[in-house]
């Protein structure tokens, strides 16, 4: 299988935030923005794979700035990394207001996608072929995420199996939180 470049499947979409996007408090809801990442993440990794790709995870989904009516978003997604089947979306957007011409990075994200045959089966994506200085640094940022979800993951596993809710029910009241009577006489 032939490797294909980043370039060759980096994917920008754009599109006019308007009224029917906005939140009760006038800012476009998260939803619509993580809806135009899928959907720029599918385009991406489809072009890189060349087959119909599905999403199954999303790393740092951080709004950093708020999104107006009347902005422009741009989504800029490019394939970070390959495994067998699956490939690392990274995605930026930035919102710009086309009056005053201020351009502010909104967030940026991750979007693990798998590549899918016509029988729904994972199948095999070509190899990514790093030009740059920024594509070899993305695909080695790719790994170390990778390896810090893992480390991470079973570090949560090993402690969620330990934690017995009555030995650690002590931690609890720091916290923001109220026990009921009967839950109390339950756990002492």
């Amino acid at each position: 299988m032939t490797a294909k470049p980043v370039s060759h499947s980096r994917t920008t979409l754009t599109e006019l935030m308007i009224p029917s996007y906005a939140n009760f408090g006038g800012k476009i809801h998260g939803g619509i923005l993580l809806s135009l990442m899928d959907k720029v993440a599918y385009a991406c990794s489809a072009k890189h794979a060349g087959q119909y790709c599905v999403t199954v995870s999303v790393d740092g989904v951080n709004f950093r700035q708020p999104v107006e009516v009347g902005e422009l978003v741009s989504l800029m997604a490019s394939v970070n990394y390959v495994g067998r089947t699956s490939l690392v979306v990274g995605i930026k957007v930035v919102a710009e207001n086309v009056k005053t011409g201020i351009v502010k990075h909104t967030n940026t994200s991750y979007f693990t996608m798998v590549a899918k045959d016509e029988f729904d089966k994972p199948t095999e994506v070509p190899p990514l072929l790093l030009e740059t200085p920024d594509d070899a640094r993305r695909f080695l940022e790719a790994i170390k995420r990778k390896e810090l979800r893992a480390s991470y993951s079973e570090h949560f596993d090993n402690a969620k199996t330990r934690m017995l809710l009555n030995e650690n029910v002590d931690k609890l009241t720091s916290e923001r939180c109220q026990l009921t009577d009967d839950l109390k006489n339950q756990l002492s």
